[in-house]
């Protein structure tokens, strides 16, 4: 049996405890039982920044082909997953190539703005009724990405949205209604997250066949306005 254990380094005492039990644990049950009664009314909108707000694969073939112009590359119309190293390495890159590309100084605060987001995400936290929150995962080599996912909110968004900015490696354990996102099947330690996600389309998830996500082609107001507004409806519906 392994044991989770805590020192007394800090002054807290915290019991031992079977990790079978801690991972066992129902977390959702318990957010959905303990919600807050001034948040039930609002609709929680979290929204990805990669691929989503910021053009990642642009920036991505851009940055790869001037600094492996000899090596061989895969158009954005030909990306297929979402792991840009499955792709690559079926052509022969290897994926300390792509990781040197990503993980370089300047990558992500670089990434040009999708269209329409930036403005979409303003009028949408300016609806009654809906918060907004951006929710990403940075990299595992994280030298530059968290500051500068932090950088490009502020340069784009402006300051008070920096408050907004959640940063995460699992997104199943944050409370929301939606999630916007360009992953298809997101997974992590909650099996049943408390959001319904809306898989954000993007030139690796075209060919993707959704089936309980709903999908939204872009940040055209004709397609995410009535979004928002079916799901304020049915989170109203379930409150009463």
């Amino acid at each position: 049996m392994i044991l989770a254990g805590v020192s007394l380094k800090y002054g807290r005492v915290l019991l031992l405890r079977p990790v079978s039990s801690i991972c066992t644990f129902n977390m959702s049950k318990y957010r959905k039982k303990h919600t807050w009664d001034r948040d039930q009314k609002k609709l929680r909108v979290l929204v990805d920044m990669d691929c989503v707000l910021a053009d990642f694969e642009t920036n991505f073939l851009k940055r790869y082909k001037e600094k492996y112009p000899d090596e061989p590359f895969i158009p954005l119309d030909k990306r297929k997953g979402f792991y840009l190293t499955t792709q690559y390495e079926k052509i022969g890159v290897h994926n300390d190539k792509i990781y040197s590309v990503i993980n370089e100084e300047g990558f992500f605060l670089t990434l040009p703005p999708i269209a329409g987001g930036i403005e979409a995400l303003k009028e949408m936290s300016g609806l009654p009724g809906v918060d907004v929150f951006l929710c990403t995962s940075p990299v595992i080599n994280y030298q530059f990405c968290v500051k500068e996912k932090y950088d490009w909110v502020q340069k784009y968004l402006g300051k008070d949205w920096v408050e907004k900015l959640i940063l995460t490696r699992d997104k199943t354990i944050i409370h929301g209604d939606l999630l916007i996102d360009d992953r298809p099947r997101i997974k992590g330690c909650e099996h049943e997250p408390l959001w319904r996600q809306v898989l954000f389309s993007a030139c690796h998830n075209k060919t993707y066949k959704i089936s309980n996500e709903i999908r939204l082609d872009s940040w055209d107001t004709n397609l995410w306005l009535p979004m928002i507004l079916e799901a304020q409806k049915r989170k109203s519906s379930e409150v009463q």
